[in-house]
């Protein structure tokens, strides 16, 4: 909506965007390159490029920028020296990301709402603060007709669930993420053998491609038949397409065609993703890691669990990280067990010469999120009804063995769409609070989220009719990015005595 408020406050005419790093990201997100240009957007410029053009006087330039220093001192530099007839400046006002990035979004929709934090979470707690300061500071841009229940911002800590940025996942969108890599809705498939030139790099964007958004949240054995579907439509298609033999027959291919190549595109495009997703889970093993995985982040069978971790590093089956990451998954939810074995097992990492940053993420992952850490009952061993909840899950079984997770997020919202949410653990900021129960939620996940989590939240949406929540963070995690947050974030922290004086 921004991008295009700025493009129609500049009038008709031809224009060029002049952006810097982080713009340039937010609009290759949010518009295609056909669709920008259809706002007579002709042109677009990095304003760090340092390249010299020559001045073109017919073009409006439209300025979308962060207000830094380096960048008003390259914008004063334009503007002493301006290549373009006209300039519109649009900031990007952006001085603390995540204070900035909420407020921005609470403006663009329209939003005053009560501030709920995580008690145990210093971040949490400062992050609040500091959008409710904004908030009053900013009053006059704030006051909205207030609506008949007040939204809910809710601000938690990943510290809190370091659980599930470590899991395989299993879901078309989340298993992209997790194998391949989602960056700015592009994928590089370059390593893929024996890609075509055009199939190098992808855009999945649910903006753009039906098919995407509509099988993003399916698991990878429905994707297979849908993929199936789409490939012997466009078969059929491709049979119709080749017989050409009037002119009415020339015509509907000439109205036909460009859908009929857009589907080409997607079919192309989907199948070589799913192909190499699929190439990936047999080389790497990773259905029976992530039924293991899925053991460990769900029951409590401490014996059996340490047998069959053991057995997988002894069967020279898995890739480095994913030894690393089940034994990290163990030393969490076994860190209190008397019997726990995890200095053995991360020795049995040493001995097979797993790389140093992985056995070293073990330690980091548990002063991370660890019991220390965390204020959530994060495996249900503590709370008498979770324990319940989990035998009885135990005792029915699942629908899918490869998905019984939930992450803590799912649990924590449902309890506040109830009304049951602690404000103990979870305090207003300020006087006021609800009365009712909320109908509009914003959560933000302080240390990023996961596409596992927006799952939880879409189903969440489906099924609770009359509540939208939106779900934001300061990055989305797979595996690998999670594992750097730790590392980052423990780096130089004195480390607790968790019986691993060996390690």
């Amino acid at each position: 909506m921004y991008v295009t408020k700025m493009t129609e406050e500049s009038g008709p005419g031809m224009k060029v965007l002049l952006m810097d790093k982080h713009t340039t990201s937010i609009v290759s997100m949010v518009y295609g390159q056909s669709e920008i240009l259809q706002r007579e957007v002709y042109l677009f410029e990095r304003m760090d490029s340092g390249g010299q053009q020559e001045p073109m006087k017919h073009l409006k330039c439209i300025a979308f920028v962060r207000p830094t220093k380096d960048n008003i001192a390259l914008l004063s530099r334009e503007l002493r020296y301006p290549r373009y007839g006209v300039y519109y400046i649009c900031e990007y006002q952006r001085s603390n990301r995540c204070v900035q990035g909420i407020t921005a979004v609470l403006l663009s929709l329209k939003k005053h709402p009560f501030i709920r934090y995580q008690a145990s979470s210093e971040m949490a707690k400062r992050l609040a603060e500091r959008v409710r300061e904004v908030l009053s500071k900013e009053a006059a841009l704030f006051d909205f007709r207030q609506t008949e229940v007040s939204p809910v911002l809710l601000i938690v800590d990943r510290r809190d669930d370091p659980v599930t940025p470590l899991l395989n996942q299993w879901t078309y969108q989340a298993m992209v993420h997790e194998l391949l890599t989602i960056t700015n809705n592009r994928v590089n498939l370059s390593e893929v053998t024996g890609v075509s030139k055009d199939l190098k790099e992808v855009v999945l964007s649910a903006e753009q491609d039906q098919f995407y958004a509509n099988n993003l949240y399916l698991n990878f054995g429905e994707i297979g038949q849908t993929i199936k579907e789409l490939m012997e439509e466009f078969q059929k298609k491709a049979k119709n397409h080749k017989k050409v033999e009037s002119i009415s027959d020339m015509k509907n291919f000439v109205e036909t065609y460009p859908q009929f190549k857009k589907m080409s595109g997607t079919v192309a495009k989907h199948v070589t993703v799913v192909g190499e997703l699929s190439s990936l889970v047999s080389r790497y093993n990773l259905l029976e890691v992530s039924e293991l995985e899925q053991m460990l982040a769900c029951q409590s069978e401490h014996t059996l669990q340490l047998q069959r971790i053991r057995r997988l590093l002894d069967s020279g089956k898995l890739r480095d990280f994913d030894a690393a990451r089940l034994v990290m998954l163990y030393a969490l939810r076994y860190e209190k067990h008397t019997n726990n074995d995890i200095v053995g097992l991360v020795e049995v990492l040493k001995k097979k010469n797993i790389p140093e940053n992985l056995t070293k993420a073990v330690v980091n992952v548990l002063e991370y999120g660890g019991t220390h850490a965390r204020q959530s009952d994060l495996f249900g061993i503590q709370d008498a009804v979770n324990i319940t909840k989990n035998i009885f899950k135990g005792l029915s079984g699942v629908e899918n063995v490869y998905t019984q997770h939930n992450p803590l997020l799912k649990e924590t919202l449902e309890d506040l769409i109830k009304g049951k949410l602690k404000e103990t653990s979870f305090p207003y900021l300020g006087g006021g609070h609800l009365t009712r129960r909320p109908q509009e939620i914003l959560v933000f996940i302080v240390g990023g989220t996961t596409y596992e989590e927006s799952l939880a939240v879409h189903q969440l949406n489906k099924n609770n009719a009359g509540v939208q929540i939106v779900l934001g963070g300061t990055c989305i995690h797979n595996s690998t990015s999670f594992l750097e947050e730790v590392a980052a974030a423990t780096q130089g922290v004195i480390r607790r005595h968790v019986r691993m004086r060996n390690i």
